[in-house]
């Protein structure tokens, strides 16, 4: 294992010790080593190419104009990247919807803006984690498929 040292003034220090306690990390150096994992896969999901997996969560208003006829029919026009959907109602008027996505991905990170982007949708997120093959093999008709992993 190597080790570095590296300073923060006492503002940032104190608030990054705050964040550690909520978290309920051990120390520091735990924090500090889920924070690079986390910048080194959001560098790897964010790169066009290869096979991801991503989460797509976001908020809209049941109640706008054929809001929800646009989204069911653009998940449809998609369906291929779609692995799940839930759909939960926040009040009278806001639902919640998260997708499972999984395919190229610049296919579903396309998919994603362009869903975020229709009139109506709020507080759209997409989190995408790169895959890379882990290994394939064949079933007794010939179907052969491959296995992912998430990406080292």
């Amino acid at each position: 294992m190597e080790r570095f040292t590296f300073s923060l003034d006492e503002s940032l220090a104190s608030q990054f010790d705050e964040l550690i306690a909520r978290r309920g990390y051990g120390n520091r150096s735990e924090a500090v080593r889920d924070l690079i994992r986390g910048a080194i896969e959001a560098e790897h999901g964010n790169k066009p190419e290869g096979t991801c997996v991503a989460c797509l969560s976001y908020v809209y208003n049941h109640h706008e104009r054929e809001l929800a006829e646009r989204l069911t029919a653009l998940q449809h026009d998609h369906h291929d990247l779609t692995v799940a959907a839930m759909h939960s109602h926040l009040d009278h008027e806001n639902c919640l919807e998260t997708l499972i996505l999984r395919g190229p991905a610049a296919e579903v990170r396309t998919f994603a803006d362009r869903l975020i982007a229709e009139r109506g949708v709020r507080h759209g997120r997409l989190n995408v984690i790169a895959l890379e093959a882990d290994h394939g093999h064949t079933h007794g008709a010939g179907h052969r498929h491959v296995h992912y992993r998430p990406a080292r």
